[in-house]
């Protein structure tokens, strides 16, 4: 089995992406969808940042996410700490979700691919890439957001340029490349790959 580490910054297609790649009968992890379910179902997150951070970081059996935001936010040490505690747990349910997995691809689509060291463990790393004005319209559209906060956003994310060049491949999703196509060459080529 080959794991495609699939990444992008906000507003980029990341999820367009994987909704193709599910269509063509290959399974995707979504990371982020995944972590925000570890942090309120695994016992271990849940002590270690408890631990960290006190129990009123969680109400009714579930984080507040925006107590957790609060504290990591501008904070790199509190930052560097809720990471060291999430990222194994999640990258761990990936491990064992991608095991039960029968087809010859499985997909882990994680915003922090790189930021996180998930990228060390798959076999060929793609970077959604979208022009920053289009990235900032789709956000704003979608999230219903000020553009100064989907500007903050971006700023915190590792920039384009350093994706594209740490990625293998790259997918262009700026209205002008048509996405099929590019998923399609994309597995004919990895398909002929020896990994």
């Amino acid at each position: 089995m080959k794991v495609i580490g699939l990444t992008g910054g906000i507003g980029s297609g990341k999820s367009t992406v994987s909704r193709l790649f599910e269509t063509m009968g290959i399974p995707v992890y979504t990371a982020d969808t995944e972590s925000k379910k570890l942090v309120n179902i695994s016992p271990q997150i849940r002590e270690q940042l408890v631990a960290a951070f006190g129990p009123q970081l969680y109400k009714n059996g579930e984080i507040d996410k925006a107590m957790l935001a609060s504290l990591i936010f501008g904070n790199e040490e509190n930052l560097r700490y809720a990471n060291s505690v999430i990222h194994p747990a999640v990258f761990d349910d990936f491990r064992q979700w991608a095991e039960q997995q029968t087809q010859s691809f499985v997909v882990i689509e994680s915003a922090i691919l790189f930021d996180s060291g998930f990228y060390k463990s798959v076999d060929v790393t793609v970077n959604v890439s979208a022009p920053l004005e289009m990235r900032i319209r789709r956000v704003e559209e979608r999230d219903k957001v000020s553009r100064e906060s989907i500007e903050a956003r971006i700023s915190s994310q590792m920039s384009e340029e350093e994706r594209n060049r740490l990625s293998d491949y790259t997918i262009f999703n700026d209205e002008r490349h048509a996405l099929l196509p590019q998923v399609e060459n994309l597995l004919n080529v990895l398909t002929m790959q020896k990994f």
